[in-house]
This record gives C-alpha cells, sequence and structure tokens, in this order.
C-alpha cells in the first residue's frame, strides 16, 4: 500500500528526518512512536505531500507520489488527520461532513440547486459512522476536543481512502475520550478495510490496536515489529518506553 524509501528532510542543517525506510501492507494497522521532536509529523507532512522531501521516494499502491500535492496524493485514495483539530468552526457539524463529501465529488455551488440539497445520505451515513448522528446541527466550535476530533475523523473518511494516515487522534484527551475514540478507530478501520497509520504518545493506545510498530529517534528508523517486539526492543527501552518498562 505504502513504501517510504530512504527519505530524508532537513531545515536550515537540522536532519529532521534521515533516511527512513518502511512499508506499510493493505490492511495493515500500524504505528509510528518516538519522543517529541523524533521526526514523526515531518514524516506524515512528506508521505502526505505537506513537504518536498530532499531525498528518497515515496510510492503509494505502486505510484510514485514523492513530486505530487496533497490533493493529488488524497484524490489517489488517502486521508489524514492533524495534531490539531482541522474544521470549520463557524458551520455545523452537517455542514462540515457534506463540504468534505461535496470536494471530493468534484461539486460547487450554483445559481439553480440549493447546495444544501446534495449528498444528505452519504453525510448523514458519515455522521452516524463516527457517531456525531445527534450533533448535525450544532455548531461544531462548540464541541468538545474529543468531539472535534471525531468530526475531523469524519471529514477524512469523506474523500474515501484506502490509507488512512492519524497523527496523534488522542492527544489532549481524556481517558474517557481517548478509549471512545481508538474504540471508534479500531471499528470503523474493521468495518471499512482501511489501512491504518497514526502517530501517538500514549503507549497504551499503541500496543492496544497496533499490528505494528515503528520507532523514530532524532530523525531514523531505530526499530520495527510487533508490540511485543518493540516492547522489549533495548534500544526502544532506552530512548522512549524507559528502563524497567
Amino acid at each position: 500500500m505504502l513504501t517510504v524509501e530512504k527519505v530524508k528532510k532537513s531545515f536550515d542543517g537540522f536532519v529532521a528526518v534521515n533516511g527512513v525506510s518502511f512499508r506499510v501492507h493493505q490492511g495493515e494497522i500500524c504505528s509510528i512512536i518516538g519522543p517529541n521532536g523524533a521526526g514523526k509529523t515531518t514524516l506524515f507532512n512528506l508521505i502526505t505531500g505537506h513537504l518536498p522531501a530532499d531525498e528518497g521516494k515515496l510510492t503509494f499502491k505502486g505510484m510514485d507520489i514523492t513530486h505530487l500535492r496533497p490533493y493529488q496524493i488524497c484524490r489517489l485514495g488517502m486521508g489524514r488527520s492533524f495534531q490539531r483539530t482541522n474544521i470549520f468552526p463557524r458551520l455545523t457539524v452537517f455542514q462540515n461532513i457534506q463540504a468534505a463529501v461535496l470536494a471530493h465529488r468534484g461539486k460547487s455551488f450554483n445559481f439553480y440547486q440549493p447546495v444544501e440539497s446534495f449528498f444528505q445520505e452519504e453525510t448523514q451515513v458519515l455522521l452516524k459512522m463516527v457517531g456525531l448522528q445527534d450533533y448535525a446541527e450544532t455548531i461544531s466550535g462548540s464541541l468538545s476536543y474529543g468531539f472535534q476530533k471525531q468530526l475531523e475523523l469524519g471529514i477524512s473518511l469523506a474523500s474515501e481512502p484506502e490509507l488512512l494516515l492519524l497523527d496523534e487522534p488522542t492527544a489532549g484527551m481524556s481517558a474517557q475520550e481517548t478509549h471512545h475514540t481508538i474504540e471508534l478507530i479500531g471499528r470503523i478501520t474493521r468495518e471499512k478495510g482501511l489501512t491504518l497509520l497514526f502517530t501517538e504518545h500514549d503507549m497504551e493506545v499503541v500496543f492496544s490496536i497496533s499490528e505494528r510498530i515503528m520507532v523514530l529517534h532524532q530523525g531514523r528508523l531505530i526499530a520495527e515489529g510487533s508490540p511485543e517486539e518493540v516492547r522489549n526492543n533495548p534500544d526502544v527501552k532506552k530512548v522512549y518506553l524507559g528502563e524497567g518498562r
């Protein structure tokens, strides 16, 4: 599904991502972990076209996407959420999802048919999928942080992705919100047959849902394997999990 080959990115001499290579296979649930500053978000930005790579190659479904723009990569079937919620806070929850569906389907405003009539059913399906059907007419900026992240997930799903990248999907959430969100992500991933790649600081979340884990440290990939293999890796214990954990 996704191949990252010797990708490198520097900022004013600081190497944020240094020759990273890995593969994500169709249907897998994979995570990328590492300390703050390890290069996780930069790597996501490279994969999704928000930053150009200095070196290396990125392949999605057999197609070279190294130099494509974010909207081009999205149209190929890659969806993404961000660390900070990326919603339209003054629109209702329904309008947020509907706008994303409209964008994906290539529709826009016209003088003969009100935009509100487009894709009502598709929008309702997505609202129900992310558990926000009871908040359809709520102004999205007034939602709790957890619900805003669920809304952002719905917006990402509107593009009908095959590969979904989630950048710290539970950051800033309470324990209850985190548990609910991870259950939601796991259910949607299974129901829609998605491939999932996510970054996360909460180790309980990482080990509860991941099938394979990649570990970044100072821009380099230092470990990769099953949750048990990563948990027992001495380098990971030293630089991230802490000795004795």
